[in-house]
């Protein structure tokens, strides 16, 4: 089952950072709801080099027609060159909540 609508993943060099590019996304309704994990430990390869570092996780919930629109808003207030943004597919769910998220973004 498709239900259209998707959970982003975003790493963010702060807790700070997380909550200002949370709240712009929510504001202009390209998210329903953003939850910010603090304290994620990333391991990566950047540049030739396996690197390690303190992140902060959002998880955005929003539809798969306002990924472009995010991607670009979340690109203008990030700080990393290349950030993290992944869209999963939210395949089913209470149809309470898909209901609220809908109309969230609208």
């Amino acid at each position: 089952m498709d239900t259209g609508y998707v959970a982003a993943l975003i790493t963010a060099s702060s807790e700070d950072e997380a909550a200002r590019i949370a709240r712009a996304l929510v504001e202009e309704r390209l998210a329903a709801c953003v939850n910010i994990i603090p304290a994620v430990r990333s391991i990566y390869r950047w540049e030739g080099k396996v690197e390690e570092s303190a992140e902060t996780m959002l998880i955005v919930k929003t539809d798969a027609a306002n990924m472009a629109p995010l991607i670009e808003r979340v690109r203008a207030l990030h700080s990393y060159t290349t950030p993290e943004i992944i869209a999963l597919p939210v395949a089913g769910g209470f149809d309470g909540y898909l209901e609220w998220l809908g109309a969230s973004i609208r």
